[in-house]
């Protein structure tokens, strides 16, 4: 068996859990690589990444290269003497940085491959209306995800499951997932399966703004899927329009309500606890959002302190 010299490297809360789990299972992590400081928020106070402040806690060995050419950076690298890199929510590997390690580079991607390659994999299985998902462990090459397949592991979407709930379950799976990979390593016992291309592959699209809004003439599963696909981040929104007044606000969660009515699509029907939008053949119940420069807020706290008129409508 070949004793394991890791280098992990990741960002988010995500990779956090992966790494946790690498140290708990008494692997050796030689150095930890996450992304540069930046700042964040309104003040621009210098934000850590998630991986950072666990590394930091841990007393890791971290590295923080904004240039992953840098020379500097590779002769840093090399010098760490790691026969195995694990890349979990990072960033695209220069080819000098991934054939490093003697037994190469492996990367934990929360779809099962080849579907959902790219930025947001669990956020667009949700949206998507997929019923079953997954982790993939794969050996990274020269493009994005594309790399020979180790082992997956499935998983079902349940039908109200949001993307954090998600995230949550895919960051246990993915932990399985990448002590079984390392355990088939440490033997020599890695078989790989190459993934096959073809035009029905979906593709996991980076987040922005356009593809967050919703859009009122879909049919009311797609809004409820792409609603519960993006919260709680980065959230679906929507304009409410009431007179004068118009609003961007954000929609954590909502219901759909099966029942047919007369209203115009988008037109919005308030009780004093309840808040609706109507669709073709039914209803979108607002259960949580946010108006600008408030809190988020259950709907019902909300209609506390704030009216519509009965040609109020969202767009």
């Amino acid at each position: 068996m070949e004793k394991l010299r890791i280098v992990f490297m990741g960002t988010p809360e995500f990779a956090v859990g992966i790494l946790d789990t690498i140290l708990k299972q008494n692997y050796e992590v030689v150095g930890v690589i996450t992304a540069a400081d930046k700042p964040a928020g309104r003040g621009q106070k210098i934000k850590y990444s998630a991986v950072k402040e666990y590394a930091l806690e841990h007393n890791l060995n971290l590295l923080q290269p904004t240039n992953l050419k840098d020379e500097s950076f590779i002769s840093e690298l090399k010098s760490l003497n790691a026969n195995l890199q694990v890349v979990v929510a990072f960033r695209m590997l220069p080819e000098v940085v991934w054939k490093m390690p003697q037994l190469g580079t492996f990367n934990l991607h929360a779809s099962l491959l080849p579907n959902y390659r790219g930025a947001a994999p669990i956020n667009w299985a949700i949206i998507n209306g997929e019923t079953k998902t997954g982790v993939t462990t794969f050996f990274i090459d020269d493009k994005i995800d594309t790399g020979a397949m180790i082992l997956s592991k499935e998983t079902p979407i349940s039908a109200t499951e949001n993307a954090g709930e998600l995230h949550d379950r895919l960051m246990h799976l993915g932990c399985e997932a990448v002590v079984e990979t390392l355990s088939l390593i440490e033997k020599g016992e890695v078989t790989t399966t190459i993934q096959t291309d073809s035009s029905e592959i979906k593709t996991a699209y980076k987040l922005n703004k356009e593809n967050c809004k919703v859009d009122f003439s879909k049919s009311a599963t797609e809004i409820y899927n792409l609603i519960r696909g993006l919260s709680p981040y980065p959230n679906a929104w929507c304009i409410i329009k009431d007179g004068e007044n118009e609003w961007n606000i954000k929609v954590y969660e909502a219901n759909l309500v099966l029942e047919s009515h007369d209203y115009k699509v988008g037109s919005i029907i308030t009780t004093k606890k309840e808040m609706k939008i109507a669709l073709e053949d039914s209803f979108l119940e607002l259960k949580s959002i946010q108006f600008p420069g408030k809190k988020r807020m259950t709907t019902s706290e909300l209609l506390n302190g704030m009216t519509f008129s009965a040609d109020a409508k969202a767009l």
